[in-house]
């Protein structure tokens, strides 16, 4: 091929390339685009030509604000690289982002007169999608090493797996109600690896853990620029859980500004970034949990009632430990399976009596306080079997065996575990939380309702 065909035939070449690409002019206008750059972008050559190349928004762009040198890019100052590479993310005709890499390149005379630039556009959000996945199954490793990771053969927790079957074949929201350390988590995983999405995303987010702004940033996203420290587009929870599920653990705890929009979300399958006013179309199957009556919240005017009975659809309710104890072997010994591994500790497993402690005892913070428990009681233990002796103090108070849990005394046998994990811990709200199984929220959240004075915990 000659210079002269090469010269009739580049904008067929160009056109034949997968990523998009745009030609610059020296002052920012875009000259060209090709057919990838359409595909990718939803604009089409007529009206990407003659506009400014920062039509796209893309987050990674140094505009003339942001430097001092009179230039409009820094991409075009003397001393800079004439080529650039970096991970970016756009924003598309439609409004959505889409997570890109770049490559510009300046063209220059050959006197060094810049002409123009050239950038090429590389569409890499399936990477970023098999990225956070990646991160999630390593975050979540130890915690789904059996059949989605729920063990027991109890008839309260075969009914679990019936609904689990049934509300999988469905798109329907689904709600899980259960006590803290029940392992809502885990049917939420379950129904997703069963149901039609599980090739999709599975996206999971705790609401109780950040404040309302946090969460609508996380859950919806945000543009460039939408508050103080927003430096980058950033694609929320939903955008990310599209064509997937998304597990919204203690939903009753989002605030009633949020309820609002993600009722819109429900109704109207979209979402609006932090910041921007176009809506961004998602196919979302939402999975929550919450440990608490939402109808009494609701009574309380803490929860919507629109939102509950859209997110109510197929309610499950996870049973206590204190329900099925008969599944309690069956854990100890998976648990006890997985720690010899971890530690290599020579530990057999439970004396007898410390054996039937566990059957007695209440589980206050069920099977994640029995995980816990196991655990204080690996690092305690040299070898052989676990006895009383071995056990963390707040499972030996007295007053939280075989107490119901729904009974008047709930309260007062809340109270004194928590106190008791304080005093072990001297003070350490973490820690605690680990001892009762719990999360640190939670920990914070009883003390403020007991009225629990750390200091005098710990001096005392």
């Amino acid at each position: 091929m000659k210079n002269d065909d090469i010269s009739r035939y580049w904008k067929r070449i160009i056109n034949t390339m997968n990523d998009g690409l745009m030609l610059i002019s020296a002052e920012g206008t875009i000259l060209m685009v090709n057919k990838s750059f359409e595909r990718l972008t939803g604009y089409s050559a007529e009206e990407a030509i003659g506009q400014s190349c920062t039509l796209l928004a893309c987050d990674a762009c140094e505009q003339a604000l942001n430097n001092r040198s009179g230039d409009w890019c820094k991409l075009f100052l003397p001393n800079h690289p004439d080529m650039r590479r970096c991970r970016c993310g756009i924003v598309r005709k439609d409004g959505t982002c889409l997570a890109a890499l770049k490559n510009a390149s300046v063209l220059r005379d050959d006197d060094g007169t810049v002409l123009g630039a050239v950038e090429t556009i590389t569409d890499i959000s399936e990477i970023d999608r098999l990225d956070q996945q990646v991160e999630l199954l390593s975050r979540q490793l130890s915690d789904y090493r059996e059949y989605h990771g729920i063990i027991g053969t109890s008839p309260a927790i075969r009914k679990v797996f019936e609904v689990v079957e049934k509300a999988a074949q469905s798109n329907a929201p689904v709600i899980i109600s259960g006590e803290s350390g029940t392992g809502k988590e885990l049917v939420a995983r379950a129904i997703h690896e069963r149901g039609q999405r599980k090739s999709g995303p599975y996206v999971q987010l705790n609401c109780a853990a950040l404040n309302a702004a946090l969460l609508e940033s996380e859950l919806f996203g945000h543009i460039k620029g939408a508050f103080t420290g927003a430096y980058r587009h950033r694609k929320g929870r939903f955008e990310a859980a599209d064509g997937g599920s998304i597990f919204l653990d203690e939903i009753g705890d989002i605030p009633l500004s949020i309820q609002v929009k993600l009722l819109r979300v429900l109704e109207n399958k979209q979402i609006e970034r932090v910041g921007d006013h176009r809506s961004v179309d998602v196919d979302v199957r939402i999975i929550s949990a919450t440990h608490q009556n939402l109808v009494t919240l609701i009574e309380q005017q803490q929860f919507r009632e629109d939102l509950y009975f859209r997110i109510n659809v197929i309610p499950i309710r996870i049973p206590p430990l204190r329900e099925r104890k008969e599944d309690i072997p069956l854990l100890v010994n998976s648990f006890v399976q997985r720690l010899q591994v971890r530690t290599g500790k020579a530990i057999t497993g439970l004396t007898p009596e410390a054996l039937q402690h566990f059957m007695d005892y209440a589980w206050p913070g069920n099977i994640r306080e029995l995980k816990s428990a196991l655990e204080y009681a690996f690092v305690i233990a040299e070898k052989g079997k676990i006895d009383i002796a071995h056990l963390p103090h707040p499972v030996l108070e007295p007053s939280t065996i075989g107490v119901d849990r729904t009974g008047g005394r709930n309260g007062s046998r809340e109270k004194q575990a928590l106190m008791a994990a304080l005093r072990e811990t001297h003070g350490n709200q973490t820690q605690a939380a680990r001892l009762l199984g719990v999360n640190r929220v939670t920990v914070w959240n009883r003390m403020r309702k007991y009225g629990i004075d750390i200091k005098a915990i710990v001096d005392g």
